[in-house]
């Protein structure tokens, strides 16, 4: 599985949680069709959601006119991971911001993409 797929299922994790509370472990097992995932998949669920409030404490800090919650939960997923792909250093900034701009494209609404970039940048 590519790097972008790997950051695919985990947004659809992270999500999920997020939204319903669903546990990890069950959101991974179906997403990724396995109990065990790579090094990488791990940085991106389980680092998004163990230090989920100090990415909000560093994303409200740069976001203008809105806090973490007022977002969606898939712009929330997504500015988590791309926070724990900074924190742990798995990529360029450039490619994890570029990373995060493709998936709100393609789940997010129309514009959502711009604030992500916006976030991401100031990060």
């Amino acid at each position: 599985m590519n790097r972008h797929k790997i950051r695919e299922n985990s947004m659809i994790c992270v999500y999920q949680n997020l939204l319903t509370g669903k546990d990890i472990n069950k959101c991974i097992e179906e997403t990724f069709a396995t109990n065990e995932i790579d090094d990488f998949a791990k940085i991106l669920v389980f680092g998004s959601l163990e230090n989920k409030e100090r990415y909000i404490g560093y994303i409200n800090q740069v976001m203008e006119d809105y806090t973490f919650n007022r977002l969606g939960y898939i712009e929330q997923a997504i500015l988590l991971m791309g926070c724990s792909e900074f924190d742990n250093q798995t990529a360029y900034a450039s490619v994890i911001i570029d990373e995060a701009i493709i998936l709100a494209k393609r789940y997010c609404d129309k514009d959502a993409y711009k604030l992500i970039n916006s976030v991401l940048d100031k990060l």
